[in-house]
């Protein structure tokens, strides 16, 4: 064990609540456990002892105290003390021996769930896979369930198993830890299950987790499983590609979607866009698929449909990036009628954090700095995205009341401008719209680098459409020490690009 455990592994366990037995009653009524106050004591001890000595010795001469609640509040303890010391002495590895071999000794006295604390106890400690202690309370698992028929295409494997028992843990998926999911991965992507992939796929893109090794894990288990997984499946796979703004270097990535596209389009129209909708954030969409879903057969199906409208809200999307960024593209695009706007307010993540957004805080700064009126907050611009802050800046680079401007430019832009060229080719707008983008920590991927899938699209979309972008990145506004410093900072930014506002900006 000592060579597997890591302080980095051993902190996902301190995240582990503390195990109470079943039959305690509330304890701020003072009740005491229907063992008596001998086994609410050991529990205490337990949790109080200094050393994995004193834990084998509190369990192994009190065995007419023991239940079985105390043994994954042992486990819990032992991970307490290694953190302070992840390389035991050779007489602790003896005594962690020991201690093994009493839960071993006494696991098949345990029920369902003690079991199943223990596994993910021993997991987390790092207690080797192949090991006794994790295999005899695997044995001991499997013995209370009913028999399962083995996959014909999935054989179930140890690293497999480890790793589904760590991700499903209720406690590690709410706080997340790169290097404990990382020695996790052991098994080869051929000997997981979907069901464990797509475990993993969820962790990543719900933490934000941009790990190549497992990315790259991920999209090899998908090409080498195409053809039997679904596109319910395959949507699910794809999800954190799309939103890390992770390309694989997997070859067969992008072919082998298309054909899973090309084979369940029909079948499954929310997941098929799903997949697309990933796809569009790695700026890879794949003609025959757009052609099918914007096509008067897969848009009469899923109307009237539950998933109807955010179906819609996708394929808007798709058409706007079809407009933007696919000018090589000729197929069928979305009717006009069936267009919703795409993020018509604020994204749901940055409503949830609020509270600790630099919004309100820049507001007040640009109120300052510019006057109300010469700034919109929160705009929501053709064909759909919410802006943090616009500006109208005319052709000196004063900024300009927003009253006075059209603060949208058009949409589509291509067309637009066209049909501006052939109505008067001397009629321009000279008025620049800048956006500031903030760029919140939550915006990026852990690592704090890459801007999320969504993010990214977004400012892609925006700057194409004719926008000019100002990014305040979340390093610099957390720098900035209370509200003079703040403005000062607005005025470098909006100075650097030749902005002039006040009695200077006429």
């Amino acid at each position: 064990m000592g060579s597997e455990t890591s302080p980095a592994r051993l902190s996902g366990l301190l995240l582990v609540p503390p195990v109470q037995p079943c039959c305690l009653g509330p304890s701020k009524s003072g009740d005491r456990p229907c063992g008596g106050s001998p086994v609410q004591g050991l529990q205490r001890l337990l949790e109080q002892a200094r050393s994995p000595g004193e834990l084998l010795r509190w369990l192994s001469q009190n065995p007419t105290k023991v239940r079985a609640h105390h043994y994954p509040v042992a486990l819990r303890r032992l991970g307490q003390l290694l953190v302070s010391q992840p390389r035991p002495s050779p007489v602790e590895q003896s005594t962690l021996q020991d201690l093994s071999q009493l839960i071993i000794r006494n696991c098949p006295s345990f029920d369902v769930h003690t079991i199943h604390v223990c596994l993910h106890l021993a997991v987390l400690l790092g207690f080797p896979s192949d090991g006794p202690l994790l295999c005899a309370l695997e044995r001991e698992r499997r013995s209370r369930l009913p028999p399962k028929p083995p996959s014909p295409h999935q054989p179930a494997t140890h690293g497999g198993q480890r790793l589904e028992m760590a991700l499903s843990c209720p406690h590690f998926l709410r706080y997340p830890r790169q290097h404990l999911i990382r020695s996790l991965a052991e098994a080869r992507p051929e000997e997981l299950t979907p069901h464990v992939m797509v475990l993993l796929a969820q962790h990543l893109a719900r933490h934000r987790l941009r790990e190549p090794q497992l990315l790259e894990a991920i999209a090899h288990f998908l090409v080498v499983e195409e053809a039997q997984l679904n596109s319910k499946v395959v949507q699910k796979l794809v999800l954190p590609f799309g939103r890390l703004n992770y390309l694989p270097l997997e070859q067969q990535f992008i072919p082998c979607l298309e054909r899973i596209l090309a084979r369940e389009a029909g079948m499954a129209p929310l997941a098929t866009v799903n997949i697309l909708m990933s796809l569009c954030q790695l700026q890879c969409l794949p003609f025959r698929a757009l052609e099918f879903v914007f096509s008067p057969s897969f848009i009469n199906h899923i109307s009237g449909t539950p998933p109807s409208l955010i179906v819609r809200r996708y394929l808007s999307l798709l058409d706007t990036a079809v407009e933007l960024e696919l000018p090589e593209y000729q197929g069928p695009r979305l009717p006009q009628r069936q267009r919703v706007p795409i993020f018509p307010q604020p994204l749901i993540t940055d409503r949830a954090r609020c509270k600790y957004s630099h919004k309100d805080i820049v507001a007040e700064g640009l109120r300052q700095l510019l006057g109300e009126e010469k700034y919109c907050r929160d705009l929501t611009v053709p064909p759909g995205y919410c802006t943090d802050f616009l500006l109208c800046v005319g052709s000196s680079g004063a900024v300009l009341p927003v009253r006075t401007q059209d603060p949208f430019l058009p949409y589509p832009p291509r067309s637009c401008r066209q049909d501006q060229a052939d109505s008067n080719p001397t009629t321009q707008d000279s008025t620049q719209r800048v956006v500031l983008m903030l760029r919140e920590r939550w915006h990026f991927c852990r690592d704090g680098r890459v801007l999320l899938g969504s993010r990214a699209l977004r400012e892609r979309h925006l700057g194409l459409m004719g926008y000019q972008l100002l990014p305040l990145p979340f390093e610099e506004l957390e720098s900035q020490r209370g509200l003079p410093q703040l403005k000062s900072y607005l005025r470098q930014k909006l100075q650097a690009l030749g902005l002039r506002w006040g009695p200077e900006g006429g």
